[in-house]
């Protein structure tokens, strides 16, 4: 049996530590939790990338011809639908009905669905069933709805509105709202343990081990308690990837791993995905703080200018608009170069999940 890393290896933090001081104008390598890059002047790409970057464009010709076949927003439609209806069931509504309702009011409140369906996406593509991966695929949005809520509360982001609607704790109170999370992540890792079925145990294990990294001190939780411990305060780009490559990427990249996992693919397939995945969870962030500051707060569904307001260090703060557009570009270009590997029509949804990351309006 293919044994396969942790999460977070503990060499990609120390790597961490060797980013140059922001404003260097020599150009000037660095590793980048296991990934290489480059940082010239203000704007850090991928070494690879450095002359090959233009600004804004984020999806190449090459790509195009190759994912083209592939209707995107037609198979994210069907695809949300199917992870929707597997939500509904598996948080039916019952007693203590206070707790059941909102829980289901944030599960099913929408979203875009994406981390579930880039584990089903994942596991499709190493020739997995996408019966397999569902169950961990719905743990997973489980786990992201959890993290929406409490980061929504008034001791966190203290924010009134999620994906158009009043979050949990408005429309709930706060006592409820910290219940339903908690609920939300124990249900999560039951679902994954009781619905999985035709794949073997050790399999099953080692994703619920990835999941659960995802979300502790080593993941999740450890980025957003270094997030919420440097507002105000003056950091730099090291300490902001920190933050990100432990807050918003860790479920991001357990998404590919456990669909890759549950797929049956091997030990290859789990680096090189785990790769692809880490660009695209950075790109998220990347996206995430020009949206807030270039959008208003219809447009997102939720309060724009959060990050500005409580003096957080984003991106565009630090880098300026225009050098994170680039930064973005580059890493969509990388996440695609991991992908060169496979089949191109199987690879299709997850060029297009990068493109679309990278250019999502909310």
């Amino acid at each position: 049996m293919a044994s396969f890393a942790p999460l977070y290896p503990q060499e990609s933090s120390l790597l961490l530590e060797r980013f140059p001081s922001f404003g260097l104008e020599r150009t000037r390598r660095v590793s980048h939790a296991g990934l290489d890059f480059l940082f010239q002047g203000h704007h850090m790409v991928p070494s690879a990338l450095m002359r090959s970057v233009k600004p804004k464009r984020f999806v190449s010709t090459e790509t195009q011809t190759q994912t083209g076949s592939l209707q995107f927003d037609t198979y994210m439609a069907r695809m949300a639908k199917q992870v929707h209806e597997a939500l509904d069931e598996a948080v039916p509504l019952r007693h203590p009905l206070k707790i059941h309702e909102a829980m289901r009011y944030s599960l099913l409140a929408g979203g875009k669905r994406v981390r579930p369906i880039l584990c089903i996406a994942s596991c499709e593509l190493v020739g997995g069933d996408e019966a397999a991966a569902r169950p961990i695929a719905c743990a997973i949005e489980m786990i992201h709805t959890m993290s929406l809520i409490h980061d929504d509360l008034p001791c966190m982001d203290d924010d009134d509105f999620r994906r158009g609607k009043l979050t949990c704790h408005k429309a709930f109170g706060e006592e409820t709202a910290v219940l339903a999370g908690d609920a939300l992540l124990s249900l999560a890792f039951e679902h994954v343990a009781t619905e999985t079925t035709s794949v073997s145990s050790d399999r099953v294990v080692r994703a619920i081990a990835i999941l659960a990294s995802a979300v502790g001190s080593d993941g999740l939780v450890g980025g957003q308690t270094v997030d919420i411990a440097s507002e105000g305060k003056i950091i730099d780009l090291s300490e902001l990837e920190y933050i990100h490559l432990h807050k918003t990427a860790p479920l991001l990249e357990a998404s590919v791993v456990c669909g890759v996992i549950m797929g049956g693919g091997h030990t290859v397939d789990v680096e090189r995905l785990r790769k692809y995945a880490r660009y695209i969870g950075l790109l998220f962030q990347v996206v995430d703080d020009i949206l807030d500051v270039t959008k208003s707060s219809e447009e997102l569904g939720k309060t724009a200018g959060k990050d500005l307001e409580s003096d957080k260090a984003t991106y565009p703060k630090l880098m300026g608009i225009e050098k994170a557009k680039e930064f973005a570009n580059a890493l969509v270009a990388k996440a695609h170069g991991e992908l060169s590997y496979y089949n191109s029509i199987k690879a299709a949804p997850l060029y297009q999940f990068a493109n679309y990351i990278a250019q999502r309006q909310n």
